[in-house]
């Protein structure tokens, strides 16, 4: 049974925390040790400082900055204050005084977060402090600038399960029925060279051949053609993901685009018109038209219907964000709490991806049609849409290891741009390619397992530790922007698995409450009224803001795993004791009882 002991990188905050003992995360805590180290982990330079706490204020201590982390302990004895910073967090850091600054704890580094929080360290005038720890953390907290491997790439973590096995496309495919009559497996992309940010193996339909992808590929942008995502076990109606048609301003037309969604629409021998679900407003679609893009008209589509769903760009996304960073962090203003939650508009675009993936579902429950789904690309809100429409119809996705595979197939291995919008390693914080949509996918996620408590195997814990790795760059789960970069970095045998380090502790993520349920297909309620902002994510750095305690029920059973994982230590110290003393030669006749002292336990 796997320890539940919590990690570093948990929900709860880090600012009042003490260093805990060795725990099953690969985290050597020993209490002696200044710094906690992971295999691989070099201490490159430590220092004094003054920690400007937004909480506490002032508070004296030494940093340590290593390859992977930036780690700050407490020198004053009314204070445990420990910080444990991933560098792979840091989106920005910056010089704050000058010279000549006069204030108290003017001068020194403001550093800002990816994971909704920002530090500020105050440093001596002299003797160029600020200088050097600048430079080290700007080279360490970005080195592709500075032409250094991410961490994953130094990280010699070892587990006892291999989490790169998790996914094969093979197996999950075969789980889903294929390929059968009607849809079959193509090897066209084994090289990348039909589409450069689409996995290997596709699913396509049976009628179509290799010729007819090359002609359909050239009117999608990227040449991301329609595949199968997932197919409905019973009623065969299927969700299919591309990107969008390349119509343009004169309106082009490609007679081998329409024929093959009308191949598609006939797999399941339906009647009724294939559905177009398109994620973007339909202001920007028709604008997309000017860049060479667009969309499926009646015109040209005659066994099509098209629905746009008003889900906005990255770059919406990405200011809601920073709004939501600014009522959370430092300070949460209370009296203008709602109204200010409300002005992020973040809540509203959560309810216009999950009421998107709704209808996707409910359409392809019904068995009345087959699915399409794209947005501009079809890497961003397309995944969105069809990785949660999928675990509202699939209870296979619910499970730990479901939702892992989930998670490679649909964002992973169909190319969303993780480099590009996270921005591992990268310096330019003002990308405008970077973008939260893996973070409002989570919480999606989230939101549905508020509103079903039993119906998903894993708890709160394991999305998050999913959003602490997603920045971390402490695994190579999420690194690059598809799979064939991947590939050529070797990354499955050059790095280790995320999955590696939650299914070998997978007690942890365990949602106590868990039902299976096969066949139930979840329809949260995508209302303002319903959805809530996750406070135990965007707000656990601040103290003073009560986190919503888990159920006494869920707190008592992780009580007893600990507890458990005790008995088991003290037990295997014990057989030790015991086969060292059946070695011995005996002394004086001796009972069992006086070889196997009492172990009292507690759970009764």
């Amino acid at each position: 049974m796997a320890s539940a002991s919590t990690s570093k990188y948990n929900s709860h905050s880090l600012e009042n925390e003490s260093i805990k003992r060795t725990s099953r995360d690969g985290v050597n805590r020993d209490l002696t040790e200044a710094v906690p180290r992971l295999p691989g982990e070099t201490l490159i330079t430590d220092k004094e400082v003054i920690y400007i706490c937004p909480f506490n204020g002032p508070i004296k201590g030494r940093v340590y900055i290593t390859n992977y982390r930036l780690y700050l302990r407490s020198l004053e004895t009314d204070s445990a204050l420990i910080l444990d910073v991933p560098l792979g967090v840091i989106s920005r850091i910056e010089k704050m005084g000058g010279a000549t600054s006069r204030g108290e704890n003017s001068y020194g580094l403001d550093i800002t977060c990816k994971d909704m929080r920002n530090l500020r360290f105050a440093l001596k005038q002299e003797g160029h402090s600020r200088r050097d720890m600048f430079e080290i953390l700007t080279r360490y907290a970005f080195p592709l600038a500075h032409s250094l491997p991410l961490f994953a790439f130094l990280n010699e973590e070892k587990f006892n399960v291999d989490g790169w096995t998790v996914y094969n496309p093979v197996e999950e495919y075969r789980r889903q029925g294929l390929p059968n009559h009607h849809w079959r497996i193509t090897f066209i992309n084994k090289c990348y060279e039909l589409c450069d940010t689409y996995p290997a193996l596709l699913v396509v339909p049976y009628r179509a051949s290799d010729d007819d992808l090359r002609r359909v590929a050239t009117f999608r942008s990227r040449n991301r053609i329609p595949v199968l995502s997932w197919i409905h076990p019973e009623n065969k109606t299927v969700i299919v993901r591309c990107s969008q048609p390349l119509v343009g301003m004169s309106g082009k037309r490609n007679k081998d685009d329409e024929k093959y969604l009308d191949v598609i629409r006939e797999t399941n021998k339906q009647i009724s018109k294939l559905t177009i679900y398109d994620a973007r407003p339909s202001v920007n679609a028709v604008a997309n038209k000017a860049t060479g893009g667009g969309y499926e008209s009646d015109d040209a589509y005659h066994n099509a219907e098209l629905f746009f769903l008003d889900i906005h760009n990255i770059h919406v996304m990405r200011e809601s964000l920073k709004k939501v960073k600014d009522i959370v962090y430092p300070n949460v203003e209370e009296s203008h709490w709602l109204s200010s939650l409300e002005s992020t508009h973040w809540l509203e675009h959560i309810k216009l991806v999950l009421t998107g993936a709704i209808q996707v579902a409910d359409k392809v429950a019904s068995g009345k049609s087959s699915v399409l789904v794209h947005c501009s690309d079809g890497w961003d809100r397309t995944a969105q849409l069809t990785s949660l429409a999928m675990l509202m119809l699939d209870s296979f996705y619910r499970s730990i290891e479901g939702f892992e595979i989930l998670v490679q197939k649909e964002w992973i291995s169909f190319g969303h741009k993780f480099a590009s919008r996270i921005g591992h390693g990268d310096k330019n914080h003002t990308d405008a390619d970077r973008s939260p949509i893996f973070l409002q996918f989570i919480d999606c996620v989230w939101q549905m397992s508020k509103q079903f408590p039993t119906a998903f195997e894993f708890n709160e814990q394991f999305l998050i530790i999913i959003l602490d790795h997603l920045y971390s760059c402490r695994f190579g789960t999420f690194l690059f922007n598809c799979e064939s970069a991947r590939e050529r970095q070797k990354v499955t045998e050059r790095t280790v698995s995320l999955w590696s380090l939650i299914n070998s502790n997978k007690e942890k993520f365990k949602n106590p409450f868990y039902t299976k349920e096969i066949h139930r297909v979840l329809y949260p309620v995508a209302s303002m009224r319903h959805l809530e902002l996750w406070v135990n994510y965007y707000i656990r750095w601040n103290p003073r803001i009560k986190q919503q305690q888990p159920n006494p029920v869920e707190q008592r059973y992780m009580e007893l795993l600990t507890l458990l994982d005790e008995y088991i230590k003290r037990l295997e110290e014990l057989q030790l004791a015991n086969s060292a003393q059946l070695s011995d030669p005996p002394t004086s006749p001796s009972s069992p009882s006086h070889m196997m002292p009492h172990v009292q336990t507690h759970f009764l």
